[in-house]
């Protein structure tokens, strides 16, 4: 059946909407096998995991590179072009990964090429989510925007679930020699082919109804950054609302196994299998909240989330440092519910804060900038901070702070869901 005017068909959407799993099966699976990695491409030790790591950080100040350059490419020649071009790299660098020569065959190359490949990678994760979030709103029904956009957030946990899994699978069937020597491919082979199988299905999916109606009315802009620039209110507020989103995503999700391994609340084991029970909290709150944007808007669901990260982190953290598994366990669930909330809402709210002409840009100067800073750089920062001051409550009122400074941004920000 064809889609109504101005939207897309379902199996369109349904491949968008799903796709954004490669960008984190491979953001978690690098995580996951950072160690041996490690061992692999730098020869081992403390010095040889804390590199592996950098080229974590490093992958994540290529995205509002990236962002910016497919941004420019997606505002000028359309999304789906752009998201065929990100997911195509992407492929390519997962392949490239999994056909890497190590640091046994060829000593310091082979970390410097995993390097380089990180950077690739971070690049075209730059143009992919931004890509996605704009194909899904200006797809979706208008009063369904809420919840069709969200449906990214969900996807990118399924791939992080995924990449636990495979992660975990590989490294129990194989000894320590064999997963050096071959064994760590097989998860990046895996990731190649899941890329690859996305891009097939993106090469079926239709063109924006919003990009072709730009072209219809000669409307596309000729210099897409500079249109953006117009709206430097709207690139303020998707910096702040990412913000909020980045610090309480990476501090208050992913960097809770490390958080409570290093407070002893909980053994490495325990601590994973307490992140995977938070992605499924992530995966049954994202389309909940992203529902209810749809039926009382985003404001005031970007109001209660800001609220609470203000006011409920630092007990959070102070719960789990106790070391008492109930308060552990709760503690992880909110702050995994908060996190997914403001995820979910986020990404309509600043995907419709731009008008179609230069969505994409401005969505790379506002929303991407802020999570290179307060995405890849907080869990360390907190990690520092810590160590420094000696209390666990540092992650929690980082949060707070950052919430607080958001705050006055949302109150005065207009209302972006769609009039009836």
């Amino acid at each position: 059946m064809p889609a109504p005017a101005g939207t897309i068909t379902r199996k369109s959407m349904a491949i968008a909407a799903f796709s954004t799993v490669v960008e984190w099966y491979d953001f978690t699976l690098y995580l996951y096998m950072a160690t041996l990695l490690s061992r692999v491409f730098f020869g081992g030790g403390e010095a040889s995991l804390a590199t592996t790591l950098g080229g974590f950080a490093v992958a994540y100040l290529m995205r509002p590179i990236g962002a910016a350059v497919f941004g420019y490419f997606g505002d000028r020649h359309g999304r789906r072009p752009t998201m065929l071009a990100s997911m195509a790299i992407m492929t390519g660098a997962m392949l490239a990964t999994a056909l890497l020569p190590t640091y046994a065959a060829i000593g310091s190359t082979a970390g410097l090429l995993l390097m380089l490949l990180r950077c690739l990678m971070g690049f075209s994760v730059g143009g992919e989510y931004t890509g996605v979030v704009a194909y899904l709103l200006e797809g979706a029904p208008r009063e369904r925007r809420g919840l069709i956009t969200s449906l990214a957030a969900m996807a990118s946990e399924i791939g992080a679930l995924f990449a636990a899994g495979v992660a975990a699978i590989t490294v129990s069937a194989f000894d320590a020699e064999t997963l050096e020597a071959w064994g760590w491919r097989i998860p990046f082979f895996v990731g190649a082919v899941l890329a690859g199988s996305v891009l097939l299905a993106r090469s079926t999916m239709q063109e924006s109804p919003e990009f072709e109606r730009q072209v219809a009315r000669g409307t596309v802009p000729a210099r897409p950054l500079r249109f953006a620039l117009q709206y430097r209110a709207a690139i303020a507020r998707g910096f702040a609302i990412s913000a909020l989103g980045s610090i309480t995503y990476y501090v208050g999700i992913t960097y809770v196994p490390a958080f409570l391994t290093e407070t002893n609340s909980l053994g490495e084991g325990q601590a994973l299998w307490l992140s995977t029970l938070a992605a499924v909290v992530v995966i049954l709150v994202t389309p909940v909240v992203g529902l209810l944007a749809d039926r009382i808007g985003r404001k005031p669901m970007l109001l209660l989330l800001c609220a609470g990260a203000a006011l409920l982190p630092a007990t959070m953290f102070a719960w789990m440092a106790a070391a008492s598994d109930l308060r552990v366990l709760v503690g992880a669930v909110i702050l995994a519910a908060v996190g997914g909330g403001v995820s979910a809402v986020g990404a309509v709210t600043t995907a419709e804060l731009f008008p179609g002409e230069g969505r994409l840009s401005g969505l790379a100067l506002g929303a991407t900038a802020a999570t290179a800073i307060f995405g890849g750089f907080a869990p360390y920062v907190a990690q520092r901070l810590m160590a420094a001051t000696g209390s666990p409550l540092v992650p929690g009122f980082m949060i707070a702070v950052v919430a607080i400074g958001v705050l006055p941004v949302l109150l005065t920000m207009p209302e972006t869901r769609p009039r009836a």
